[in-house]
């Protein structure tokens, strides 16, 4: 997945395979398997993975392209593996979520508007739980009175390969001792931003993905990125020369 990928005409199976994952991630809690997308859509094996790909060029999503199945890894803010975030409705465990960005954007998604749900974490420096109540992009409680969410990965550096790393790098810590300790263990330095920050910086694709069925592709732009952070008041000092 390249950098500064041109914008992206969606072919008619890649937004309804989009869709598809989607719905069926929400209501089946769990990524689809190739043999769900065929019986879900009616999609050859063939068009599927063609879909798979070009929705993984547009950062809509991450399938692991060295499996003749594509796996699907990401589709944000879900991903198929244990991360450092667990999302929890009224009836438990529902799925793993990329980062904690990813948790406050998930909160907003129209297949739960109007529930609670529990954001369980843990503080990346001490593993010390962590969790945020979040309903309709709303925090409504939280374990610690200032978290922080914490980068250790430059923008220069998102998705070189593929979402992974930079979901990876992004981890919330109890305050800001216990994120220059993270540094330290990672020899890394960080940016940091509050939920309420983070919370405005995610904002535009929080209110189009998932409710705008032709939302357009994206492209990792660093500058811009860097442009947005500081316009909430991000110090991103850390990731400069």
């Amino acid at each position: 997945m390249a950098q500064n990928v041109p914008a992206i005409d969606w072919t008619d199976d890649a937004l309804r395979l989009r869709r598809f994952v989607f719905d069926f991630w929400f209501e089946q809690r769990r990524p689809p398997m190739l043999r769900d997308c065929f019986e879900g859509l009616g999609l050859e094996r063939r068009a599927i993975q063609q879909a798979y790909k070009l929705l993984d060029l547009g950062l809509n999503l991450t399938v692991d392209q060295r499996t003749q199945n594509l796996h699907l890894l990401k589709a944000p803010p879900f991903s198929a593996y244990p991360t450092q975030v667990a999302m929890y409705d009224d009836r438990g465990f529902h799925s793993y979520i990329g980062c904690p960005h990813e948790a406050l954007g998930a909160s907003n998604s129209p297949q739960v508007r109007g529930q609670s749900l529990r954001f369980e974490m843990f503080c990346a420096c001490c593993l010390e739980p962590m969790w945020v109540v979040l309903r309709d992009y709303e925090i409504l409680d939280r374990s610690h009175s200032e978290p922080l969410i914490h980068v250790t990965q430059t923008p220069w550096d998102w998705n070189s390969v593929d979402m992974i790393g930079m979901c990876d790098a992004t981890n919330i810590v109890i305050d800001a001792e216990h994120g220059a300790r993270y540094e330290r263990m990672q020899s890394a330095r960080a940016v940091v931003m509050t939920l309420e920050q983070a919370r405005e910086y995610i904002r535009f694709v929080a209110e189009n993905r998932l409710w705008d069925y032709h939302w357009p592709s994206l492209s990792m732009d660093p500058e811009n990125i860097f442009s947005r952070l500081q316009e909430f008041g991000v110090d991103t000092s850390p990731w400069r020369p």
